[in-house]
């Protein structure tokens, strides 16, 4: 049998695909045959499917069929992912068939953790596929050679698309990929997404404006089983604010040492406070107890997920960066401490245990406060009635879109009128005026109607038709600053004499003086010095309860949740009142704490504003709850206003 070629059918293309399932011992699931054969077609589109039951291999396995039927050098496939954490798996996960069946195809990953040599060699010597962030994208766009590097593009896979859409991040790799599609007509995109509502729109704003997405979707049922760690008196549970290790006697008494559990917090802050709790709680753990964040350093992050994968590992207090996309077959139980603030997020960490098609998933939920008794309520009830949360892309931000123009200028250059209708291509961008775009371009070359006295905000200088970045220093500045997340300016924590730990900001390290101690990537450390950026530091036995901060540490509620919890209210006021019933193990345990809330003061119902007037020795006080309707309450606001001003 010859060499299969592009031209042939998707049965013969996908041959050597089927073969290493086949080697595998699995069956491709219906909707993995449907990507690979939609891909191979020519069809762009987003796949949504359950957490754990193949997505990667659904979206990777067409495009790897067409460049075995037609191998050339150069990037033929570029993976998009939202967290660095994720590359190294996803990775692995993709050179497991290459190396079984011993395909030439070399992957390579580039991201902030990613030498400056092995950058350099990417650049020389593409692999066939490349798994990288939106940032890396970015940068990648900001290098002159970025044509010649995507000059062989065919496709692009962005993986949990649900996190990256709805905000600036999201937008960010809209501008990236429309310029790579203004590059490669041809070019297909498949999103990837696991939980999300309103689907039609999350496929548009993945593909860009005026394309034809293919939805592919698959009835797998994932059984999530949720309980909830309830206190035994509701009396002095703090009813909000808190991060819950008044409690950790009862989360222990609820783990188990052989068992392999994730426990989840929001923050690194809560994630950093609750391990050092727990390797006090439990000296007997040492040893198998770990602690997972995006501040602590590369190499400790990835033996701690290899210590997870051999089972080394029985317990890992971890944030975000570990709830997307890893494969940690070995877990058996997922801990959420706090609420997760959003439907999707739950069901995203719950899928991190049985992590396979069929999988029920185990949860155990640790309230910190009484009011998260109310949200997982309204969790509860929002999964069981199949409800997951809607994304909304920012209409259009300027300040993403400044920031993409100045990474092309620093690299190939960009054409103004070529430009715009490459920009309009993208979702968010689509009704782009003309006046914004013009003071894009002032902006940019001039510094606007204010700034052009000053040379640094005069980025762009014109060469014929093109727009560049002649100044090395700015060109420089830029490369520095790309991203849209905001942060302080990070801080490398590391040994007098040893390893790097990670980093942390500027600002805490700011507050510190030689001697103070702190607590860090799970260590208790000694500030020695500071010098270049780096924090210098030794081990200490010294008691501290001093834990870094991190800049963007406070998380929402989501729309979705915020209206099942203003019904959850609604619910108990309607309880109290005799018309309905506490129909939750949650409500249930909350009933006296309504119950005293009632006898001072009320429970709002759904269409209500609670507006509390107090008065003491400093004087008369309002309150105002108004949960996600602050603008119903103006006339409210207004009549409370004038109790305490007549």
């Amino acid at each position: 049998m010859g060499q299969a070629r592009r031209s042939d059918p998707p049965s013969t293309l996908l041959a050597p695909i089927e073969a290493w399932f086949e080697r595998q011992g699995w069956t491709p699931l219906p909707f993995q045959r449907l990507c690979w054969q939609a891909y191979l077609v020519g069809e762009s589109g987003l796949i949504q499917v359950p957490t754990g039951s193949g997505k990667t291999y659904a979206a990777v396995m067409g495009p790897i069929a067409e460049i075995l039927a037609e191998p050339s050098p150069g990037l033929r496939l570029l993976y998009l992912t939202p967290l660095r954490a994720l590359s190294r798996d996803l990775a692995l996960a993709i050179q497991q068939p290459i190396a079984a069946m011993g395909w030439p195809l070399r992957v390579g990953i580039r991201n902030g953790d990613t030498s400056s040599y092995e950058r350099g060699k990417q650049l020389r010597s593409p692999p066939e596929i490349l798994i990288t962030t939106p940032e890396s994208l970015s940068l990648l766009l900001a290098n002159p050679k970025a044509p010649a590097l995507f000059a062989g593009l065919r496709a692009v896979v962005i993986d949990e698309w649900h996190e990256l859409m709805g905000s600036k991040r999201g937008s960010q790799t809209e501008l990236c990929l429309s310029w790579l599609r203004s590059q490669r007509p041809g070019l297909r995109t498949w999103a990837i997404s696991a939980t999300i509502g309103n689907l039609d729109e999350a496929a548009h704003s993945a593909l860009g404006a005026g394309s034809e997405p293919r939805l592919i979707t698959a009835p797998i049922a994932r059984a999530t089983e949720i309980r909830s760690l309830l206190p035994e008196s509701i009396d002095g549970f703090p009813w909000a604010g808190h991060l819950g290790l008044r409690r950790y006697e009862d989360l222990v008494a609820a783990l188990e040492p052989g068992v392999s559990t994730l426990l989840f917090t929001n923050t690194r802050n809560q994630a950093e406070r609750w391990h050092q709790c727990l390797r006090y709680a439990c000296p007997e753990m040492e040893g198998a107890l770990a602690l997972h964040h995006s501040a602590i350093d590369r190499a400790e992050r990835e033996a701690i997920e290899a210590g997870v994968k051999a089972g080394a590992l029985r317990w890992v207090v971890c944030t975000s960066s570990l709830d997307l996309g890893v494969d940690f077959q070995p877990v058996e139980r997922v801990v959420q401490i706090g609420s997760a603030k959003n439907v999707a997020r739950l069901l995203q960490r719950a899928g991190r245990s049985a992590h396979n098609p069929g999988g029920t998933s185990q949860v155990l939920f640790m309230p910190t406060h009484a009011l998260e008794l109310l949200e997982l309520s309204a969790l509860r009830r929002g999964l069981a009635a199949g409800l997951v949360e809607e994304r909304r892309q920012p209409n259009a931000p300027i300040d993403v879109l400044l920031q993409h123009l100045t990474s092309l200028a620093c690299g190939p250059g960009f054409e103004p009128a070529q430009a715009l209708a490459t920009v309009r291509s993208a979702w968010s961008y689509r009704q782009l005026s003309d006046s914004d775009w013009q003071w894009c371009l002032r902006f940019l070359e001039h510094g606007g109607d204010c700034l052009g006295a000053y040379p640094r905000y005069r980025k762009l200088e014109r060469e014929g038709e093109l727009f560049l970045v002649k100044e090395k220093a700015i060109a420089r500045m830029h490369r520095l600053h790309i991203g849209t997340i905001t942060a302080d300016r990070a801080v490398t924590v590391r040994f007098v004499r040893g390893a790097v730990l990670g980093h942390v900001e500027e600002a805490f390290i700011g507050r510190l003086k030689a001697g103070d101690v702190f607590f860090f990537a799970g260590r208790q450390l000694e500030f020695v010095r500071l010098r270049e950026m780096t924090a210098q530091v030794k081990a200490s036995s010294k008691k501290s309860n001093t834990v870094p901060a991190w800049a963007g540490g406070q998380m929402a509620l989501s729309d979705l949740l915020s209206r099942h919890l203003r019904a959850e209210v609604d619910r108990c006021a309607r309880a109290l009142a005799g018309e309905a019933k506490l129909d939750s193990p949650e409500l249930a345990a909350l009933e006296p704490l309504l119950q005293r809330q009632v006898q001072l003061s009320r429970l709002p119902k759904q269409h209500e504003l609670l507006v509390e007037v107090c008065n003491s020795r400093e004087g008369s006080h309002l309150y105002a709850y108004p949960f996600e309707y602050p603008f119903r309450g103006r006339d409210s606001l207004r009549r409370a206003s004038a109790l305490l001003n007549p």
